[in-house]
């Protein structure tokens, strides 16, 4: 199952990173993107070295499984949570990449203060303020479920942290400037990772 969790995995990474880039590459002229700006505070940093270190996790989880470094948690290890653990992985990884072609060109890694991208709010966009970081976050869970190891499990954990400083603290203030109202109107309809749940009063989105 470690071996299949490490194929899932780089699979994931192919589509979500590399492909995607090519896509906004051909479409563009540009990768999208965008990394840390020179004059990104503390908890940017932070937020950004925390993805780096889930995605480091995740893919080292089955791996140190493989040479049977790490034992999994016997809690957690079984026909069942593998089986589930594949159909997140499958279904997370899909929406996943389906998410990112929905915002088009807007798509980056990554925010660049100065400049606008088009506000995307149709297609999953309608459900979700951040339906990638939405479906990464299952895709993350199926993967733990079939390598359920603690290195897998610090991984999710340090996912969803991460995704919460990056939206919070670089996405969100980066788009209330951007679009002003506009943004207000769509967050106060519209949950951030769920639907219905984390929407921002008008004028705080302001």
């Amino acid at each position: 199952m470690a071996a299949a969790a490490l194929v899932l995995y780089g699979v994931s990474l192919t589509l979500t990173f590399g492909i995607r880039i090519l896509v906004q590459l051909r479409r563009t002229g540009s990768t999208g993107v965008r990394g840390l700006s020179s004059g990104a505070a503390p908890l940017e940093w932070l937020a950004g070295g925390l993805f780096i270190a889930a995605l480091t996790m995740g893919a080292a989880a089955p791996v140190l499984a493989l040479l049977d470094v790490l034992e999994p948690i016997s809690a957690l290890d079984g026909t069942a949570g593998h089986v589930i653990g594949i159909v997140l992985a499958l279904g997370g990884i899909g929406l996943t990449f389906a998410a990112q072609l929905a915002m088009g060109d807007a798509w980056r890694i990554g925010v660049d203060p100065q400049e606008r991208t088009e506000l995307v709010t149709d297609g999953p966009f309608e459900l979700v303020r951040n339906p990638i970081y939405s479906a990464m976050l299952p895709t993350i869970l199926g993967l733990v479920l079939m390598v359920p190891n603690a290195l897998a499990v610090a991984a999710i954990l340090t996912l969803a942290v991460g995704l919460e400083l990056q939206v919070r603290v670089v996405e969100e203030p980066y788009l209330r400037r951007a679009h002003g109202s506009a943004y207000a109107e769509y967050a106060s309809q519209v949950g951030r990772f769920v639907p219905g749940i984390g929407m921002l009063d008008a004028e705080e989105a302001v």
